[in-house]
């Protein structure tokens, strides 16, 4: 966040910020700062609600900057994402993992454990492979080498989890994405298959393919990209489907002889079972044999199991940077689920979790979430609860910096298309968006800003259409956008 201080960093070595002002009056018309410019497409049939406010200002009315319709329900997409990052940080805290564990009820005697081994999924948004193979490792180290009974993967704490958007049932037998994968709290790599796609020596012959992370046919891969000349581009389209086979992936398309080898991810079938082949493939090639066929339970394992390893995820910081930055909503979707209680919980239920965060919130109103990531359009919340939540993390010294730290900046963020606008929108405001496109278009941008004297603020931006309004880009939101927090940025 280096360029978002250093407006403030000059102001504190004496150095003046009056040529920044005028070079920025140079090539900005000094419109009043409000959200004038944004509010523009109301014309055009959408809906805004918005709302912009100082957060050290002596008071409310002093703090208001500007807003449109700042209460009204909209749906914010994946700004949702920043309700949840807040939840779960009061929680948990910054430093909390989330622990996956290997336990049995049986004993261990001469190498051979005398019953089921079962996975005990921890509800780890962030579980790899490279997570299960170190508990692999650990398990071999522990001196077993033969289980008398079945791998079983327990997810007892959520999952299957029911689907609520067309695109995650439809994702049940068939899926051409990675964002819509099933919700397990014994997941791994984000409920996704990885298959590696790579030219062959020569031009003509089928490009060679095969699992990321495991050297086992775990799933059938229907290879059908050709190898093409040298410079001949590369274009491959990925499907995963689901029939008697159990998980397909059909590939299609070309790549060139000199082209890089690329990584293809698509949602598995069903995240749960994915976990069981990968494990059992990892234990074959650690040397220990599993006598029985694996299974998936949703029963959690008995009282007198004894943990035999176990493994520790990143810290909830860490993960709520790919959360925000990647907007994954995989693992979005999952640590929500994390903040209910009760077994087998349902999205639904991990909605209401966080919503019971943001009514111990003075004057937020109201909000309903059907999901954490917020894909969804059924998320409900206006511009003025997004900057109640905002402040309140703010003020708290504890947390804030984690959670600020989520956040993207225009000038460096990995999200491309926000890098639009002036260098002070650019390097002095932190943001999350949301998108969405059907039923009706979502565009959604929260976060905080630092203005001219080096003063804090918050900013909340909901644009919401319906069944007859245009395609809405994000030149259309961002543009006027950046243009009316410029003007309220160098105005204060």
């Amino acid at each position: 966040m280096t360029h978002f201080f250093n407006l403030a960093a000059r102001l504190q070595r004496g150095i003046s910020v009056v040529s920044i002002t005028t070079a920025a009056l140079l090539v900005s018309s000094p419109l009043p700062a409000d959200f004038n410019r944004l509010g523009q497409l109301e014309d055009k049939g959408f809906s805004i609600s918005a709302e912009a406010r100082l957060l050290d200002a002596d008071s409310n009315a002093n703090a208001l900057l500007g807003s449109l319709n700042p209460d009204r329900q909209m749906s914010p997409a994946s700004v949702t994402k920043t309700y949840l990052a807040a939840a779960a940080l009061n929680r948990f805290g910054p430093q909390h993992r989330f622990t996956s564990q290997l336990v049995s009820s049986g004993r261990v005697d001469n190498g051979v454990l005398h019953g089921d081994l079962v996975f005990e999924g921890g509800g780890d948004p962030g579980l790899t492979t490279e997570n299960l193979w170190r508990l692999v490792q650990r398990l071999h180290l522990a001196g077993v080498r033969d289980v008398d009974g079945a791998l079983v993967v327990s997810q007892w704490r959520f999952g299957p989890v029911d689907c609520i958007t067309t695109d995650r049932c439809n994702a049940l037998t068939q899926v051409t994405n990675a964002y819509s994968a099933p919700l397990s709290s014994a997941g791994v790599d984000f409920g996704t298959w990885c298959v590696n796609v790579a030219p062959a020596a020569v031009a003509g012959e089928p490009a060679r393919v095969g699992l990321c992370d495991s050297q086992a046919p775990l799933i059938t891969i229907d290879n059908q990209v050709t190898t093409r000349p040298a410079n001949s581009g590369t274009e491959i389209s990925a499907e995963r489907v689901t029939d008697e086979r159990g998980d397909v992936m059909r590939l299609t398309g070309q790549i060139s002889t000199n082209a890089n080898a690329q990584d293809v991810y698509r949602g598995a079938g069903d995240a749960a079972e994915k976990t069981a082949q990968v494990l059992l493939s990892m234990l074959n090639q650690a040397g220990i044999q599993v006598r029985e066929p694996w299974r998936v339970s949703s029963t959690q394992p008995p009282s007198t199991a004894q943990r035999l390893a176990a493994i520790d995820g990143q810290p909830l910081q860490e993960i709520l940077l790919r959360i925000m930055n990647y907007s994954n909503n995989y693992m979005a979707d999952v640590l929500a689920l994390d903040l209910v209680e009760t077994p087998q919980a349902q999205l639904r239920q991990a909605g209401q979790a966080v919503e019971a965060y943001a009514q111990g919130l003075p004057g937020h109103g109201p909000l309903t979430l059907y999901s954490g990531s917020g894909l969804t359009t059924e998320n409900r919340t206006s511009a003025q609860g997004v900057n109640v939540m905002l402040e309140d993390m703010f003020r708290q010294s504890a947390l804030f910096p984690s959670f600020v730290a989520a956040f993207q900046s225009p000038a460096n963020g990995v999200m491309r298309f926000i890098r639009r606008g002036s260098a002070t929108f650019q390097n002095n405001v932190m943001l999350k968006t949301g998108t969405l496109n059907q039923p009706f278009a979502v565009r959604a941008a929260a976060g905080y800003f630092r203005t001219a004297e080096g003063r804090w603020g918050v900013f909340s931006v909901l644009v919401n259409g319906n069944g007859s309004t245009p395609y809405l880009s994000w030149p259309e939101v961002l543009d006027p956008l950046s243009l009316d927090l410029d003007a309220m940025i160098l105005a204060n």
